[in-house]
């Protein structure tokens, strides 16, 4: 059921008793400014601050172009006013949030709340805009900040950095015993006529987004193309936007993404802790202000909002202040913060209040864009996007918080570089004799001049990701369009754990088979060019074709005990054991003709007594190898404006040129390793290891 709730005493309030209160405030503001700075207290400094908001521009309504001669709005009638009231009721939004089965758990916890549970509320503070802990009052009153109070701030219970589940417990309790709720408003713009706009506003009492803070205001707009609310009641809407963080996403009125219940309520998704809006369920990526920087989750199982009230706001200022004085608050809605964590403004100091028209050409877009349930070229920038921008929220998050801290976290990791970077050998360099004993600085360094010396060779190698990869995506689009998963998708959409856990597997699956033939193609042509003889791509994937047997049963053994080892948290480590300790043998495959079990055997024996080192190594050269293509697509993302497809596509070829210097490093480090292991023959005894060198 909606609510309608209209204020229509507020229009019988109307007096001309408005430019003396200006006056009045004016008049204080002059008394004000002549008691000197130290001996004014903190409420009586508070008109000062209302009185340059009144009298002076709000700096979040900026003014229209010079060459733009805006009139002054026109009073609003009765008739009208009647008009709006029937258009707030009939276009009012159907809400769909995130579900959430348990308090402080995934979902949604903050639901639109009615403005008056935080006015006149113990746990909320007024805060002058001189210093982080300047209080005026506890539990302010509509009416206290109706005034203006420019840069004051309402200050929730809690620490918005830091938040918890305080915010989300608190959001509860005072919303107990009410409706959600959303504000509508109908309003025309002077420099626009013949165009009206319905807005819906909704308030929720904290932001859980990478850019924490305390209050968040969103919207969403319908355009009428009438001259004012009551020929709008006649014609249907040409267009809606939601926002989204800092600018919104348009639709046409009857466009298939524009989800629209009984004939009028457009259907709303408000994204999990960001509450920017959406029109279905997906995981948006924003990479600009304007659209948000990160991921926004829409994805189902939903909650529909039916219980949600919508209060009628007026149009005309004089009477929307008198049923809601808080629209006249210019200050924040939220505890001051730096920079993007501080409380956001309220309606009444954004554009789109007095020039929702201007705003619409302005800042809305015509998308937004999802990511990817699979990748098709490896692994894509657009997967990456969300895990980096999270982690740079959460660095940034802690610098603000502890800067000492972390700065002197970031200055002693790069020392321990720095010290590791000196306590190796560099040079000499020089790739051949390919076999010999190396110090890790100087296998890195041989590893590049091999490369240098050939690239199309090993560029034409990691080529064969391509279709390989090409492969997998068109396997998951069989599976998610066309086979058993389409039903699961058209009742969940492509996000729900079952559909993504059969992708993830199977894309996982062939991108490993890529790895792996890339690894031994590399190893045969290290092997070759070592004793002299001439090798191309199709004479080294030959060579990985005549040892498939051996390899495949490799690979499949690697990838079944570590995946079984890490299903289990405290087993995890005994796989990144096991991988190293048996990750070699693809090696002893192809440079030593091995069978699988001799070959596995083999992997143990060379990097027994040298596991830390080889560790240490592998992990370096496969995770830059594993991060570097992704990198280089979140930089892309955040500096261009390039399509999501056209910049995964530069991602996985900057992963095929990087794969196979992996496997290059990974060549030479066997070879290092077997010599240091004494290069025993299949049946030799293996020198004697230190005790203490496990594993």
């Amino acid at each position: 059921m909606i609510t309608v709730r209209w204020w229509s005493d507020a229009v019988a309030t109307r007096t001309q008793g408005a430019p003396m209160v200006a006056a009045l405030v004016a008049l204080l503001a002059v008394a004000a400014t002549a008691v000197p700075a130290q001996q004014a207290s903190a409420v009586d400094a508070a008109p000062v601050a209302a009185a340059g908001t009144v009298l002076g521009a709000s700096p979040e309504l900026p003014p229209p172009p010079e060459d733009e001669d805006v009139p002054p709005p026109e009073p609003s009638t009765p008739e009208q006013d009647t008009a709006s009231e029937q258009l707030i009721e009939r276009y009012a939004p159907v809400v769909r949030v995130r579900e959430q089965l348990e308090p402080c758990r995934d979902g949604e916890p903050y639901l639109p709340v009615s403005v008056d549970v935080v006015m006149d509320n113990d746990g909320v503070a007024l805060r002058g805009p001189w210093t982080s802990n300047d209080l005026v009052e506890i539990a302010p009153g509509a009416d206290r900040i109706e005034t203006g109070l420019l840069e004051y701030h309402l200050d929730f219970p809690g620490d918005a950095l830091d938040p918890g589940c305080g915010y989300e417990q608190w959001s509860r309790q005072i919303s107990e015993g009410t409706a959600p709720t959303v504000y509508g408003r109908v309003v025309t713009d002077p420099a626009r006529p013949g165009h009206v706009a319905v807005q819906y506003w909704f308030f929720y009492v904290y932001n859980d987004f990478n850019n924490l803070h305390e209050g968040d205001w969103e919207m969403i707009q319908l355009i009428i193309d009438a001259p004012d609310a009551v020929e709008a009641l006649d014609v249907e809407p040409t267009s809606v936007g939601y926002s989204q963080h800092a600018s919104a996403e348009r639709a046409l009125w009857g466009d298939d993404k524009l989800e629209i219940v009984d004939g009028t309520h457009p259907v709303v998704y408000p994204a999990e802790g960001s509450h920017a809006n959406f029109f279905g369920d997906a995981l948006y990526l924003g990479a600009s202000s304007a659209a948000g920087v990160g991921c926004d989750d829409t994805n189902g199982p939903h909650t529909e909002l039916g219980d949600l009230r919508t209060e009628a706001v007026p149009t005309d200022t004089d009477d929307y202040l008198a049923g809601y004085p808080w629209l006249g608050f210019d200050g924040r809605w939220g505890e001051r913060q730096e920079a993007f964590y501080n409380g956001p403004t309220g309606p009444n100091m954004k554009y789109q209040w007095t020039a929702p028209i201007r705003w619409s050409e302005t800042s809305w877009r015509d998308s937004s864009a999802t990511v990817p349930l699979g990748s098709s070229l490896g692994p894509s920038a657009t997967g990456a996007f969300c895990g980096v921008v999270e982690a740079g929220s959460n660095l940034l998050l802690q610098l603000i918080r502890n800067p000492a801290a972390v700065l002197l976290l970031l200055a002693g990791a790069v020392l321990a570089i720095v010290v590791i970077a000196t306590r190796t050998t560099w040079t000499p360099s020089d790739p051949y004799p390919v076999a010999q004993r190396r110090s890790w600085g100087r296998i890195l360094g041989a590893s590049r001049r091999m490369y240098g010396r050939h690239p199309l060779l090993f560029t034409g190698i990691g080529l064969v990701y391509v279709p390989v990869m090409l492969l997998a995506a068109g396997l998951q689009w069989v599976l998610v369009e066309a086979g058993e998963l389409t039903s699961l998708v058209d009742t969940d959409g492509d996000q729900n754990a079952a559909t993504v856990f059969v992708v993830v597997l199977l894309g996982g699956a062939i991108s490993l088979l890529a790895y792996f033939c890339v690894v031994a193609a590399v190893a045969q042509a290290l092997h070759d060019l070592d004793a002299g003889r001439p090798v191309t791509v199709l004479s080294a994937y030959g060579e990985v074709r005549r040892h498939l047997r051996p390899l495949a049963l490799v690979a499949a053994r690697l990838v079944v005990v570590c995946w079984a080892l890490l299903i289990f948290v405290f087993t995890a480590p005994l796989a990144l054991i096991y991988a190293v300790r048996n990750g070699f043998a693809v090696q002893a495959v192809m440079m030593e003709d091995r069978s699988t079990g001799d070959a596995i055997r083999r992997s143990r024996d060379v990097v027994r007594g040298h596991w830390w080192r080889t560790t240490a190594v592998a992990a370096l050269v496969v995770g830059l190898g594993a991060i570097t293509g992704p990198l280089v697509g979140v930089v892309l993302l955040l500096v261009s404006d390039g399509s999501f497809d056209v910049i995964n596509l530069i991602t996985a070829l900057v992963y095929v040129v990087a794969i196979p210097f992996v496997a290059i490093v990974l060549g030479y480090l066997y070879l290092d390793l077997r010599v240091r292991a004494g290069s025993p023959e299949p049946g030799e005894a293996r020198p004697d290891v230190p005790a203490g060198a496990w594993p």
